[in-house]
């Protein structure tokens, strides 16, 4: 999706869905921005397409931040956004968002944590619970939180939710093993926090175009005792969408304030059409060449 800096998501969504949705050709129905960051650091990630780029800069960050409070955005928590789809609560007057990091770095504590007091938002972080210690490890070459940082960040009102132990690729992994990861860091952070944990975030690309895996998976997560589930399927989230499998929207350093608005306002959903093909035609492509072995 990036060809010589051309980013065709970019320039459909700015160009051609965001203007449709403004000029109210798309269903207007109440929808709920759930942003997804990552890192919030100065990575250069050179070399990777736009599209899958997780680092987003602190002034860059800071920027989103002061954009969301100017254009009158409110922070809702995961578990006020749960009840608000499944129609048990209003949402109240305004705009909303809910903003979620994964994989636990530390510069959510050092760097996003400040700038989202400054405005008076909240977000969810995931912890990848084997990568926070009471001492500093790290996760994918950058610092992870501490478990005392944890519990204060959890005191000033940030949420926290787990991202399994290890952060495997769970769908190629044993039902045992997912069972084990799921417990595991639920109960690992309930010793850490003295709370109870009931939000989960899928790690790496949720396999959709598998319906019994997503349809066994959601059970396990209920089984585990969690109440939702957020994924990396693209998109709003809307009233009724089922709590296990919530879309996001992804976010990153390279989402300036047009292509920003744009995600938050609806321009970028038409994106799932194309995400689920590609899915689709990939999960094709293996059973394939599983075949061609036997």
């Amino acid at each position: 999706m990036n060809w010589s800096g051309f980013r065709l998501d970019r320039a459909l969504t700015t160009g051609v869905f965001h203007p449709l949705w403004r000029a109210g050709l798309v269903a207007g129905e109440f929808r709920l921005p759930i942003l997804m960051y990552h890192s919030i650091g100065e990575e250069a990630e050179a070399g990777l397409a736009g599209y899958y780029r997780t680092a987003t800069s602190p002034a860059v960050f800071r920027e989103h931040l002061r954009q969301l409070s100017r254009e009158g955005y409110k922070t809702m928590d995961l578990a006020e956004a749960v009840e608000v789809l499944a129609g048990q609560r209003a949402p109240g007057p305004g705009k909303y968002v809910v903003i979620t990091f994964d994989d636990g770095f530390r510069n959510f504590y050092t760097e996003a944590f400040p700038a989202l007091a400054g405005h008076g938002f909240a977000a969810t972080m995931f912890l990848p619970t084997g990568y926070i210690g009471s001492g500093r490890q790290c996760f994918k070459g950058k610092e992870c939180l501490t478990w005392r940082e944890a519990r204060e960040l959890r005191q000033a009102g940030m949420g926290l939710g787990s991202h399994t132990v290890s952060h495997p690729v769970l769908y190629e992994e044993s039902w045992e093993r997912i069972e084990r990861e799921l417990r595991d860091s639920r109960q690992r952070m309930e010793d850490e926090l003295g709370e109870a944990v009931r939000s989960f975030a899928y790690p790496y690309a949720f396999p959709q175009s598998d319906r019994e895996f997503a349809e066994i998976f959601k059970e396990k997560l209920r089984e585990a005792g969690y109440e939702c589930c957020v994924t990396t399927e693209l998109g709003r989230a809307k009233p009724g969408d089922d709590p296990y499998r919530l879309k996001r929207l992804p976010a990153n350093g390279l989402d300036d304030a047009e292509f920003f608005r744009a995600k938050l306002e609806g321009g970028y959903d038409w994106l799932a059409w194309p995400q689920d093909i590609f899915k689709l035609a990939r999960k094709l492509r293996r059973g394939r060449a599983a075949l061609a072995c036997i």
